[in-house]
């Protein structure tokens, strides 16, 4: 079994009761809302890769304000010739305010808009567990910064896992 381990920095970030989210585009085209965010680049600190990614997917220039928590999801799924992948995320998730720039999107990248969606409205959206996690976390503020673990979380999924 190939072990994976991809690890990630995101950003909540809130404003006037609307939650800014970027769209990510799968590799089967369908296309669901997650935080802005995304890889860490090799040597990158997880602080700098928030603000790099976040930039790239919204053109927001972004302060992150506090750490929230971290995230870890585990994924078991099938590779092809037979074999079966054991995929790690883990997620660390900053409160952020925007500081400068302008809206827009991402053009090349692994999303394909961004946009401000009002926090009462976020849970009807097509969205990946990640915005519920970023959400928890910002509004409980966890002292040991991790969501309680239950039921319909994404561990054992068949399909290849979200990177998001």
């Amino acid at each position: 079994m190939k072990q994976e381990l991809r690890v990630a920095a995101y950003a909540v970030c809130v404003r006037d009761g609307a939650m800014l989210l970027a769209r990510w585009v799968a590799k089967d085209g369908s296309r669901r809302w997650t935080l802005p965010g995304g890889g860490m680049e090799h040597g990158e600190d997880p602080y700098d890769t928030v603000i790099r990614e976040a930039e790239e997917e919204t053109g927001y220039a972004i302060e992150p304000l506090a750490l929230l928590g971290v995230d870890s999801q585990r994924h078991t799924y099938p590779r092809r010739l037979g074999t079966t992948a054991d995929f790690q995320s883990l997620r660390i998730v900053y409160e952020a305010r925007v500081t400068g720039g302008e809206l827009r999107y991402e053009t090349n990248g692994s999303t394909d808009m961004a946009a401000w969606h009002p926090l009462e409205e976020v849970p009807a959206l097509d969205r990946v567990l990640l915005v519920d996690v970023g959400l928890t976390l910002w509004r409980k503020r966890p002292a040991v910064g991790r969501t309680s673990r239950g039921a319909g979380r994404d561990g054992g999924t068949a399909a290849a896992p979200s990177p998001l």
